[in-house]
């Protein structure tokens, strides 16, 4: 009589295949809480412990991990030495091997999951099960997953003896394995060890890359569901999903209803109010004519005022983590229009990974605003005074380098992003935003070299400035803020944007 063995942590599916094996003629073994399972469905099964004479150790974390199995499922079948010691010993073969592992990537999604429990939760024998029966695929079919239950099914039914369907399964099981090692090397270190594993699951075909002779899909860890749901509108491209990533990035700085409209990955448009819609509306006025066609981030559930108001302009893509039905009806009359909701529970990536002609850059995501910042001045911020600098400074760490921000009763008025230069983003930011510049406030994402860009600001009316310590002319950028009456505060932390 041949034999299977099943070890499965998903059950979904098994009974089938199990009704399939026995039909067969093959002896089910099984571990102790698929057995007790199986059992109670009205199979007849060998408990693991039973079949092996030891019983399970130290809370079950040893069961599989036994000589009589591996040999069983180890032996080369045309190996005539292999099979005399087999016989000599009393272990049969085990032809069919069907395991599914712990599941450690759901686990560790979790919030405030302890070390213990994610510990508990890496498997030891499945792993070692699904390697050895892969290893030894020209005689033993591997079934790493209830999504192939189908194909062994008529596999079975057609008593096919394919090496290329064994290839298969065994391919499918080491990447199983391998992804698997990778999470938990990657939940555990955080670090930048000498080696970085990346394996990525294509989710996502898009129609072209940033310009239609580029090939492009849209990827994420094996684990990982997509991180948002799509309720209406075109296919989404490389472009929409980049600029849709900083948008939702950028709001997510905020705990107050804000908006943000970006446009070739860059914010055009940012603006907090208590009033959802308000927000939008103040966000759209930053800019309009750059906002056209631009992509929508609200951190808030969009409701059925905003949704009115968004429809009145011309948008790409809007990501919100929630929609009511009566903005969904709204919206729904903009039929190429992307609708998306963001779906905040799927982990997120370890490392903000960047691809070079050749070669790869690898950082951590810069998840800090500021640890400290001092007042350099004589003339000292006031509670709302330090609400509008940390509103400029949100928005500037997501615009481009150099990075300049002008804004007033939380809504941006002049952005500069991108120049070679400071001064220059300084002049494209007041030239934006104009006479509104009177009494209103600067951040930049780097420190002034040079206290052009705060002669400058005075001349336009800057109330208060917020930037980044470090340069060898801080003293001087001070004194000129001193001089022309502009409150300077300085912090510890820079945040470029390339």
């Amino acid at each position: 009589m041949p034999f299977s063995l099943i070890s499965v942590y998903d059950k979904t599916g098994i009974e089938n295949l199990c009704l399939e094996l026995t039909n067969h003629g093959y002896q089910i073994i099984a571990t102790s809480s698929t057995a007790k399972y199986l059992r109670e469905k009205g199979f007849e099964v060998k408990e693991v412990s039973e079949y092996t004479g030891f019983k399970e150790l130290i809370g079950g974390r040893v069961k599989t991990l036994h000589p009589k199995i591996f040999a069983g499922i180890l032996a080369r079948r045309d190996k005539k030495e292999d099979i005399e010691e087999l016989q000599k010993e009393n272990i049969p073969l085990i032809d069919i091997v069907v395991c599914n592992l712990y599941p450690f990537a759901k686990v560790i999604s979790k919030k405030d999951v302890s070390l213990e429990e994610a510990l508990e939760n890496i498997d030891i024998g499945g792993v070692s099960l699904l390697r050895a029966a892969a290893k030894n695929f020209p005689y033993v079919l591997v079934v790493p997953s209830p999504e192939d239950y189908e194909k062994v099914i008529q596999y079975l039914r057609e008593n096919r003896d394919d090496i290329e369907f064994r290839r298969e399964m065994a391919i499918k099981a080491f990447s199983i394995t391998s992804i698997y090692d990778q999470t938990i090397s990657s939940y555990l270190s955080q670090e930048f060890y000498e080696n970085i594993n990346l394996n990525l699951s294509k989710k996502l075909d898009l129609r072209y890359g940033e310009n239609p002779q580029q090939k492009a899909g849209f990827y994420t860890l094996p684990y990982q569901e997509i991180p948002f749901e799509k309720l209406q509108g075109k296919e989404l491209s490389y472009n929409n999903l980049l600029d849709m990533d900083s948008a939702w990035n950028l709001v997510k700085e905020f705990t107050e209803p804000t908006v943000a409209i970006i446009k070739h990955n860059n914010p055009c448009g940012v603006a907090s109010d208590n009033d959802p819609t308000k927000a939008f509306l103040k966000a759209l006025e930053s800019d309009p004519v750059s906002a056209y066609g631009g992509i929508i981030a609200c951190n808030f559930i969009l409701d059925e005022n905003t949704a009115k108001e968004i429809t009145k302009s011309f948008f790409e893509v809007i990501v919100v983590p929630g929609i009511t039905e009566e903005a969904k009806n709204i919206l729904s009359t903009k039929k190429n229009l992307r609708v998306l909701i963001y779906k905040e529970n799927i982990p997120e990536n370890p490392f903000e990974i960047r691809s070079l002609r050749r070669g790869f850059l690898i950082q951590t995501f810069n998840n800090v605003l500021m640890n400290n910042y001092e007042v350099k001045t004589s003339l000292k911020p006031d509670e709302k005074d330090m609400e509008e600098l940390l509103f400029a400074l949100k928005v500037v760490k997501h615009v481009k380098s150099n990075a300049i921000v002008v804004s007033k009763n939380k809504q941006t008025l002049g952005i500069g992003a991108g120049q070679m230069n400071r001064v220059n983003s300084v002049k494209i930011a007041l030239e934006q935003a104009g006479e509104k510049a009177k009494g209103a406030y600067l951040a930049s994402d780097a420190f002034f070299p040079f206290p052009d860009s705060i002669t400058l600001a005075a001349q336009y009316g800057i109330k208060a400035v917020i930037q980044p310590s470090g340069s060898i002319r801080d003293e001087e950028v001070i004194k000129e803020a001193e001089k022309n009456g502009i409150i300077l505060v300085m912090i510890d932390i820079r945040h470029f944007r390339h």
